[in-house]
């Protein structure tokens, strides 16, 4: 079972920083659209930032300049970097692929919905 893996959550102070990592097989991020999903706290799960195959990046409005969303390839990693962050910014991130175009709101932050590819989560905590 293919399994993404993300990294680098925890408690952040208002107005801080985080970064968060996603390493996984080189297959799962060729020619796929790799991002990353908030589960909030009616969980929802809503895409928060993503790179198409075609370099194209996506940023929800949540989060729209003061995100940079980034890839290595060589690496196999997916990188999230988030400044002057906010409570509302509090969830679960998990990092998602799909050979097609990510869906902006998830029935569920979990493998099995839509045939993506999933990680388990990391639970990023701003008070």
């Amino acid at each position: 079972d293919v399994q993404l893996v993300e990294s680098g959550g925890g408690s952040v102070q208002a107005g801080g920083s985080l970064r968060l990592s996603c390493t996984g097989p080189r297959f799962v991020f060729d020619d796929s659209e790799v991002g990353w999903y908030r589960q909030g706290p009616k969980n929802e799960c809503d895409l928060v930032s993503s790179i198409g195959s075609d370099g194209t990046r996506y940023y929800a409005d949540s989060v729209k300049g003061r995100s940079t969303v980034s890839q290595d390839n060589s690496k196999n990693t997916l990188i999230l970097e988030m400044s002057g962050v906010k409570p509302e910014d509090t969830g679960r991130y998990y990092c998602a692929a799909e050979r097609g175009p990510l869906v902006r709101r998830a029935a569920y932050c979990a493998s099995g919905f839509r045939g993506y590819y999933w990680g388990r989560g990391t639970q990023v905590t701003v008070s």
